[in-house]
């Protein structure tokens, strides 16, 4: 089993910059990637960005492409996700998931272990 557990949610104007973490534990040997996902009430939760577990490749969304980072930390202990340019439509609860299938995967259901997500607000 890998545990997930978020932090660094909150509630920022348009155009600020967020930090989220990734805190990764457990078995983390079977891990291949991770993934940050959100959602939006009212919509599906939706593909964000993703980080081999080696640091070495990484995949972003379209809509955040240019605006958000993902990476590991120095001691590679936790996956952060930089987030610049914030918009109101970036609102939503961003959750962090791990896949032990492979390399690539975008689709919720293809990541095997879930943390309970952080509340990211984007208001004026």
């Amino acid at each position: 089993q890998v545990q997930l557990v978020e932090s660094g949610g909150g509630s920022v104007q348009p155009g600020d910059s967020l930090t989220l973490s990734c805190a990764p534990s457990g078995h983390t040997f079977s891990i291949y990637s991770i993934g940050w996902f959100r959602q939006a009430p009212g919509k599906e939760r939706e593909f964000v960005a993703a980080i081999s577990w080696a640091g070495s490749s990484t995949n972003y969304a379209d809509s955040v492409k240019g605006r958000f980072t993902i990476s590991r930390d120095n001691v590679k202990t936790a996956v952060i996700l930089r987030m610049n340019s914030l918009k109101s439509e970036d609102t939503a609860v961003y959750y962090c998931a791990a896949t032990e299938r492979g390399w690539g995967m975008r689709n919720a259901n293809e990541y095997d272990f879930w943390g309970r997500g952080t509340q990211v607000t984007v208001s004026s």
